[in-house]
């Protein structure tokens, strides 16, 4: 039987299950496993808490790259921590300031036929040399190091067919805002697309990163490309010729659905405000007066990402009313164009150089003004992620940054003229991991005393599911919540990742400032949501924090994937509502009983009801078997300590 290439790697990383048709459940082998600092510590934490001495995967790597401002002890004491605990129980270590996860990842550790899974919904970047690589929730990612198979249901697989060849100006990047422009936010969730066809071999790992980066914002699980000579070109530039290995799809492989998208018939793209699916050519936006443009992030912060921007502005400066930012991906990347004269190039031009960091992506400085456009070539503008509440921010292409700051307004880039000639990276001599501290030795790593800061606590964790559950509605928002909304992004927050009870003072503010105080008051508490809720980012605080707060129970018209996978783990109950518009009934402050909700749980039960003052309706209960133990014991915490227990 012909298969693709995703079925293929799953089914030669296969540990439980056997069936690979959509939403099965399987449970896959991990062979790399990545945390940030901003969701490690939670995830070491609650490896600690299972018990494991050393990670039991081939390869796990703890980057700092987030959290990086140091405007007190907190940030500096969870880098402490992290250090240790990965010299302690067998991680690579990334430095400060050696480079966004993502794009060092996919430059020193990425390889094709691998699985892997990150706290990061962006992981999917690694996508780009053949990983079958996915964003999940700390814990997940705890479980996978503690030696566990990744459980999951088997995703839809969609092929990608890519035909001809990018015009100038128009980049990798406009291939996945397509697929947003068609899809939205929501309209991959639970698959993979796998990308296939003639027009792949003319975008190289660094296009095809921009693109896996992305893919996750579509709802998609991951994206691949197969591993062709493109990936060897990159494997050899990076000093890991050995790495490579040829992977593709069989002849005559299908799939569940089909995209076909001609490179050569796409034009420059722009995503709107406030979502990465409002997408539309640059032409309908052109001329809107801009404040700010960054170019940089885990999805455009390559060499030729950071080099057409240079050559654009060479011997010219940004516009007056402008402020301009550049972040490397990566220390390699910033040593890259300092020896090539790109980075000269953009100082000149009155750029502002910033290390290789997330930095302005999650709102970790350079937020612009109150009600200001900004343009950045980032993954997600979810309202107030730049750390400005009332922000415009557009997503663009690094062709469409460059030219929007050399004239002050969204520009086409194609206005530009001929496409300039680009000088080359220099791969080597910049290839160092000095920066990545391999882990200690098990002889050593018995001495190693772990660093805890004031700010670092102990994760919270639920109840027993009751038999019965009575909860009060603390809020009903709208569609496309994010986890941003639920625990926002920006200094002033972040820095309690680490610290579940004060990050839980944030929750919600953008809707109700008031809402942690009343839900508390409230408990045990139920969130009403609309479709897509739990959009973006991995992060499993946006689980935890609600957790602390009193929340058990989210019923919502539709779930994100990694959002409704951390709600089921730490114990609250995602419910769908059956009709939608029962939507209409929910209101704040009424108390919703749902009758013998552990009975229907135990019994498989696909649908339960929700009674309140005569009112009865029918919620729809979507659970494996494995998901139903987890949320009858209170979260997957509670339940491994009972099994160990017994």
């Amino acid at each position: 039987m012909a298969d693709n290439l995703v079925t293929k790697i799953f089914k030669e990383h296969m540990q439980n299950g056997s069936n690979v048709e959509p939403g099965e459940e399987v449970g896959i082998q991990i062979d790399q496993a990545l945390l940030q600092d901003a969701t490690g510590t939670m995830a070491c934490m609650q490896l600690e808490q299972i018990g494991v001495g050393r990670v039991q995967v081939p390869l796990a790597v703890q980057y700092i790259d987030h959290n990086v401002i140091q405007l007190d002890h907190k940030n500096p004491d969870d880098h402490l921590f992290l250090q240790g605990f990965a010299a302690k129980y067998g991680m690579y270590y990334s430095k400060p300031g050696n480079g966004i996860c993502h794009y060092v990842h996919v430059e020193r550790f990425a390889k094709p036929g691998a699985t892997m899974v990150g706290a990061d919904s962006h992981t999917t970047s690694s996508g780009s040399v053949g990983s079958i690589a996915i964003g999940v929730g700390g814990l997940d990612v705890a479980l996978v190091l503690a030696g566990r198979p990744f459980e999951t249901g088997f995703p839809t697989v969609i092929g990608v067919e890519l035909t001809g060849e990018l015009q100038d100006w128009v980049t990798p990047k406009d291939v996945i805002l397509e697929l947003l422009r068609r899809r939205g936010v929501s309209g991959a969730t639970n698959s993979i697309f796998e990308f296939y066809g003639p027009g792949v071999a003319t975008i190289d790992v660094t296009g095809r990163t921009s693109i896996c980066n992305m893919s996750t914002e579509t709802g998609a699980t991951t994206a691949i490309f197969p591993s062709d000579d493109r990936t060897r070109e990159w494997l050899e530039a990076q000093q890991r010729p050995d790495d490579f290995v040829e992977l593709g799809a069989d002849e005559g492989a299908e799939y569940d659905e089909y995209e076909h998208i001609a490179l050569d018939e796409l034009e420059p793209m722009v995503a709107q405000p406030h979502s990465p699916g409002n997408v539309v050519p640059v032409s309908e936006v052109a001329g809107t007066k801009v404040y700010q443009v960054c170019i940089g992030s885990s999805a455009n912060s390559g060499f030729e990402d950071l080099a057409i921007a240079a050559a654009v502005l060479r011997d010219k400066s940004v516009a007056t009313d402008l402020v301009m930012t550049v972040t490397p991906g990566s220390r390699q990347i910033l040593n890259s164009i300092a020896e090539s004269g790109v980075y000269a190039d953009l100082v000149r031009a009155g750029a502002r150089m910033l290390e290789p960091i997330c930095g302005p992506c999650v709102g970790m400085g350079y937020a612009p003004p109150s009600d200001a456009v900004s343009v950045r070539t980032f993954n997600r503008n979810f309202p107030g992620r730049s750390g400005t509440q009332t922000d415009q921010v557009y997503l663009v292409t690094p062709t469409i940054a460059a030219a929007t700051a050399l004239y002050g307004e969204i520009t086409d880039p194609r206005e530009l003229g001929d496409y300039p000639d680009l000088p080359k990276a220099s791969m080597y001599p910049a290839v160092d991991d000095a920066q990545i501290l391999p882990p200690a030795s098990e002889d050593e790593a018995d001495k190693i005393e772990i660093h805890r800061g004031p700010n670092i606590h102990e994760p919270p964790e639920a109840e027993e599911m009751p038999d019965e559950f009575k909860g009060t509605v603390t809020i009903v928002l709208p569609d496309d919540i994010s986890t941003g909304d639920l625990t926002p992004d920006g200094v002033e927050v972040m820095s309690f990742r680490s610290n579940v009870p004060e990050l839980a003072k944030f929750t919600l503010r953008r809707f109700d400032p008031e809402f942690p105080e009343k839900a508390q008051e409230m408990a045990p508490g139920i969130i009403v949501g609309g479709e897509n809720y739990g959009q973006g980012s991995s992060r499993e605080h946006a689980a935890l924090a609600p957790l602390h707060l009193g929340i058990r129970a989210v019923i919502a018209k539709g779930f994100a994937r990694i959002h409704r996978r951390n709600l089921v783990a730490q114990g609250i109950l995602p419910l769908l509502f059956k009709n939608e518009e029962d939507y209409d009934q929910f209101e704040q402050g009424q108390e919703w009983t749902l009758p013998d909700i552990r009975e229907r749980l135990n019994n498989g039960d696909t649908e339960v009801t929700a009674q309140s003052n005569g009112t009865e309706i029918t919620l729809q209960a979507q659970f494996s078997e494995r998901e139903r133990n987890m949320l009858v014991h209170g979260g997957f915490r509670r339940q491994l300590r009972e099994e160990q227990e017994e």
